[in-house]
C-alpha cells in the first residue's frame, strides 16, 4: 500500500474531486440486432452471477429484435433485485436485455477514468447499499437508473487509479485460485462418495459378508413433542445438507401460529427433509443444535450405532444411486413451485433397503470423508478471510478525501 500511498502524497495531498457518475460515464445509447447476438455475446439478468460473480453463458435467446449494445470496458449492472450484486465488466461486444444496465465511459472521460477502477466502485458494498436505498419497488425491487447515475465517486489521478487496480487485482487472482481448488476439492469429495457407493454395492455380489437392511431397523422414529400456542415464538429448523453434516437454521420467526406439535431434536438423531428429500437433505443433528424445536415436517430418528456409523449413513444418502431410488418412490405430483408437496413418506423410510457394509468398512469410510471435509472447510475458511481481507483493503483504497471547492 506503500506505493499509494506515495502517490497520493505527491498528486493530490489536499483530496480529490468527487463527482456524480453522470459527469464521467452514461448508459449504452448504441443497438444491436438479436440475429447477431448468440450465447456467449447475450447478457440478462439470468446469466449475471449473483455477489459480483461475473457472467456465464446464456441459455436463452433475447425476447425482443433489437437489444441495448455493450463494448469491452462497460460495466455491466443487473437492475432487478440490486441486493443480489450482480455486476460484470464487459471483456467483449455484445447485446443486454432491458434488466441489465451497461454503464458506459464518456468519450470526453476516458484518459482520466479507469474502466477497472469504475468497476471496482461499482463492485463495492457502499455502492449497492445506495443502490438498494434508491430502488424502487417492494417484492422485485428495481434500480433507480437516475439515482445510480447521481452516485458520487471519487476521481483520483488516473496512475493511483491503476496502481489501485494493480493492488485490487492480486486479491482478485489470490480469490480465483482458492476458488478453483475448493471448486476441484469437492468434486473429488462427490467423487469418493459415489466411488464409495459402487464398491459397497459390488460387495454385495461376492460372498454375502455384508447385509442388507431396512431403514426402520436401523433408525427408530423418536418424537419429544412440544405444544405451542398462538404468538408464540418458534424455530423452524429447514434441513439442508451442507456437506459438513450440520443444519442450516432459518431467521427466528416471530409471527402468528396456530397451535401446533413440534419436535424436539437430540444430538446424534437423523434428521430430513421430507418434502426435498430427492435433493439430499439428510443430516445427523449436531450437538450445537440439541433441543431445537423442529417442524414436523422434518422426521427425527434415533440409530443403531452398533450396526450403522451415522456419518456413514449421511454421506449414503449422497449418492446420485441412492437418490434415484428416493425419487422412485416419492409421492404426489409436481407442478412447477408446488415440489414442495411431493413427499417421501416416514413409512417409505421404514422400508427403504440399505447395502450396509460392516461397521469397519463404514468408519474407514466414514473416516476418509472426514479428512476430506476438513480440508474443505479449511479452504473455506481461508477463502472467507482471504474476502474479508480483500472487502477491508478495497474499501480502503476507494475511499478518499474529497477535495475542497
Amino acid at each position: 500500500m506503500n506505493r499509494i500511498d506515495d502517490l497520493v502524497q505527491e498528486l493530490c495531498p489536499n483530496g480529490v474531486p468527487h463527482f456524480p457518475l453522470s459527469v464521467v460515464a452514461e448508459y449504452s445509447t448504441t443497438r444491436v440486432n438479436a440475429e447477431d447476438i448468440d450465447e456467449t455475446t447475450f447478457v440478462g439478468v439470468d446469466n449475471l452471477v449473483a455477489d459480483k460473480g461475473g457472467r456465464v453463458d446464456a441459455n436463452y435467446s433475447p425476447n425482443t429484435a433489437r437489444l441495448t449494445a455493450y463494448v469491452p470496458g462497460d460495466i455491466l449492472l443487473g437492475n432487478i433485485r440490486p441486493y443480489l450484486k450482480k455486476v460484470w465488466r464487459a471483456t467483449n461486444a455484445g447485446g443486454c436485455s432491458g434488466d441489465v444496465l451497461a454503464i458506459r465511459i464518456t468519450r470526453e472521460s476516458r484518459q482520466s477514468l479507469d474502466s477497472f477502477f469504475l468497476y471496482y466502485l461499482l463492485s463495492s458494498n457502499k455502492f449497492f447499499a445506495y443502490n438498494m436505498k434508491h430502488a424502487k419497488g417492494a417484492k422485485m425491487p428495481r434500480g433507480n437508473k437516475a439515482a445510480i447515475l447521481n452516485y458520487r465517486i471519487p476521481l483520483p489521478p488516473i496512475e493511483v487509479q491503476r496502481e489501485i487496480v494493480r493492488v485490487l487485482d492480486q486479491f482478485t487472482e489470490l480469490e480465483a485460485e482458492l476458488e478453483a481448488e475448493l471448486e476441484s476439492r469437492n468434486r473429488q469429495r462427490v467423487a469418493l462418495v459415489m466411488n464409495f457407493a459402487v464398491a459397497t454395492r459390488d460387495c454385495f455380489m461376492g460372498d454375502g459378508a455384508n447385509s442388507i437392511v431396512t431403514l426402520g431397523q436401523i433408525a427408530t422414529q423418536r418424537v419429544e413433542s412440544l405444544r405451542l400456542d398462538a404468538d408464540t415464538e418458534y424455530v423452524s429448523l429447514g434441513v439442508k445438507w451442507n456437506g459438513e453434516g450440520t443444519l442450516t437454521r432459518p431467521p427466528r420467526y416471530g409471527r402468528e401460529i396456530k397451535s401446533a406439535t413440534m419436535n424436539i431434536a437430540r444430538a446424534g438423531q437423523l434428521i430430513y427433509n421430507r418434502m426435498f428429500a430427492v435433493e439430499g437433505s439428510f443430516a445427523i443433528v449436531p450437538a450445537a443444535c440439541d433441543g431445537a424445536v423442529v417442524s414436523n415436517e422434518f422426521p427425527l430418528f434415533e440409530l443403531d450405532t452398533q450396526r450403522v456409523d451415522p456419518y456413514w449413513l449421511m454421506n449414503f444418502f449422497q449418492d446420485p444411486h441412492t437418490l434415484a431410488r428416493i425419487e422412485s418412490e416419492v409421492t404426489g405430483v409436481e407442478r412447477g413451485s408446488m415440489k414442495a408437496r411431493r413427499r417421501w413418506k416416514e413409512e417409505q423410510f421404514a422400508k427403504f433397503e440399505v447395502q450396509l457394509p460392516s461397521m469397519a468398512e463404514q468408519q474407514r469410510i466414514a473416516d476418509v470423508l472426514r479428512a476430506s471435509d476438513v480440508l474443505i472447510k479449511s479452504l473455506n475458511d481461508e477463502l472467507n478471510a482471504r474476502r474479508k481481507q480483500y472487502e477491508h483493503y478495497r474499501d480502503r483504497l476507494l475511499t478518499f478525501k474529497e477535495l475542497a471547492v
